[in-house]
């Protein structure tokens, strides 16, 4: 399974960015596809997820500000990004949880992608 992750650059805060990830291999079901960002010092943590028949779920930090969006036949996920604040500087990782032809159930990961918002 590859996790192909693109869309990060340096924006100013007050800003939009659009990351896309994109899942290929012998996948038989994807059960949940999000995005998870970490900063240098700090654990992975949870940005927003969206699971079968797009139930969504979002960090409260940016709960009103991104959107996530799920392409079912393509296996691929879209976040919105809006009104970024510096806070948002991370590398943001791509992440879903799939049974494939080797696993059950089994978290995949992207290589990362970063993000900077300046003030």
């Amino acid at each position: 399974v590859q996790l192909q992750a693109s869309g990060g650059g340096l924006v100013q805060a007050g800003e939009s960015l659009r990351l896309s990830c994109a899942a290929s291999g012998s996948i038989l079901r994807i059960n949940a596809m999000g995005w998870y960002r970490q900063v240098p010092g700090n654990e992975r943590e949870l940005v927003t997820a969206v699971g079968n028949r797009n139930i969504t779920t979002y960090a409260d930090s940016v709960k009103g500000r991104f959107i996530i969006s799920r392409d079912y036949a393509k296996n691929t996920i879209s976040l919105e990004m809006n009104s970024l604040k510096p806070a948002d500087t991370a590398v943001y990782y791509c992440k879903i949880n799939a049974r494939t032809v080797a696993r059950d159930n089994f978290d995949y990961w992207g290589q990362g992608t970063k993000v900077t918002v300046s003030s």
